[in-house]
Order: structure tokens, then C-alpha cells, then sequence
């Protein structure tokens, strides 16, 4: 039986692209195609195909959002990311969100395949960049043997230096929400969200969401009585 794929991408070319690649494996039917990530799992809980080829910056719903979400509309539907964006935060989040396997839009045929083969075997499968990426995390978090304190001159003078606008916003993250919901919240864009939380991260001297929030909550930079309430 043919593993059974939707392609999630806003952009119509890149689909085409990548569907025309997949029709030349007798193994493989596209059977499905969304250009948000809203769209893709409505496009998931009807289809239930066993692979979603997902692309991260989508209008509506990111992919990573979206991969999220996933369990909610099919229990064996794998996401699989292809992006442009060999990015620390986005390779972690993606993962953490659920997704089976990230590759990069510059990935050879051969291991575009293999990973399709791989997942759909139930394993998971990250192309050379992103798995030298989740080493050297690791690594990292492996060496860490100290915390930032809230006294220090760098976490407090970069956490004063926020604007009121970047605090907002960072009490949000902490308290859970998506990029999606925070623009919703704030009347902004989703690339806006996106941008001002890399900028957060930048001046707090943090990798990813994970780092950030965790900061912020061993160094009390929100209100914590915001999320007992």
C-alpha cells in the first residue's frame, strides 16, 4: 500500500514542485495539498494521510503550530517539516511540538525520500544540519552548571532596557501562548510576533522559547501572580 501524503505550503510552486518529485515513486501518492496550517489539518482530519509535509512560515497557522495540533485531528498522521530555516528555535520547537522529522528545502532527492520512508516506518529522521543542531544542544544543556540570577548586570540591564511593548509580549510566551494568538491578541502580524520574540531572545542572550521562558521564570522578569489567577 502507497504512503499517503499532504503537502502544507503557502507557497503554490513549491507544491508543485515537490509533488511532481513524489508522483515519480509508485510508493508514494500525494493525496492532498493546504496553503496554511489551518487548512492542513482540516485537509488531515478528512484525508488522514500517513505523512504531512509541513512548511514552518505559513499565513493563519505556522507549521509548527499546526504539527502541534495534529493529534487532535488524526492519531497516526506524522509530520514531516521542510523549511528554509536552519534555526535553532525553530528545529527545537518543531520537535517538541511533535514532528517526526525536519529537513531543509535544499535537501538532495534521495534523502527527501529516505526520510519519507523512514518516518512512515515510525522512526524518526533529521537531515545532517539539523541533527548536528540537536547535538550540540544537548551538549550544551549537558554542560550548563549555572543559572543567570536576577541580579546579575547583564539579565537585569538587558530585562530593563525591554520596551513595554517586548515585556508584554514576553509575559505572554510565558504564559503559553502561540504566535498566532499573540498577534490575534495584539492586532499584529504573525511574522511581527515572530520578529519581536527573536529580538527578546537576542538581548536576553537566550537560544529558543525554552531558554526564554525558563529565564524568566527562575529570575521572576513577569508578574507570576499573572498565572496563579
Amino acid at each position: 500500500m502507497a504512503i499517503t501524503v499532504v503537502l502544507a505550503d503557502d507557497h503554490v510552486i513549491v507544491r508543485n514542485g515537490i509533488k511532481a518529485l513524489l508522483e515519480s515513486e509508485k510508493d508514494i501518492e500525494v493525496i492532498g495539498e493546504a496553503s496554511d496550517g489551518q487548512e492542513a489539518l482540516q485537509v488531515i482530519q478528512e484525508l488522514q494521510p500517513d505523512i504531512v509535509i509541513m512548511d514552518i512560515r505559513m499565513p493563519i497557522m505556522t507549521g509548527i503550530e499546526a504539527t502541534k495540533e495534529i493529534p487532535k485531528f488524526s492519531d497516526s498522521t506524522k509530520s514531516l517539516i521542510l523549511s528554509m530555516h536552519e534555526n535553532e528555535e525553530y528545529i527545537l520547537q518543531a520537535i517538541e511540538c511533535g514532528a517526526s522529522g525536519y529537513l531543509l528545502k535544499d535537501t538532495e532527492r534521495s534523502e527527501f525520500l529516505k526520510a519519507i520512508y523512514e518516518i512512515a516506518a515510525g522512526r524518526k529522521y533529521y537531515s545532517s544540519p539539523v541533527a548536528t543542531i540537536l547535538a550540540d544542544n544537548y551538549l550544551n544543556n549537558q554542560k550548563k552548571t549555572y543559572k543567570k540570577p536576577f541580579n546579575s548586570p547583564f539579565v537585569r540591564s538587558e530585562y530593563f532596557s525591554l520596551t513595554d511593548k517586548e515585556k508584554e509580549i514576553l509575559e505572554q510566551i510565558v504564559h503559553g501562548l502561540s504566535n498566532k494568538e499573540i498577534a490575534e491578541r495584539f492586532d499584529k502580524s504573525i511574522r511581527t510576533v515572530e520578529t519581536q520574540r527573536f529580538k527578546l531572545m537576542k538581548k536576553l542572550g537566550v537560544k529558543n522559547v525554552v531558554e526564554l521562558v525558563n529565564l524568566a521564570k527562575e529570575n521572576n522578569l513577569i508578574d507570576q501572580r499573572h498565572f496563579e489567577e
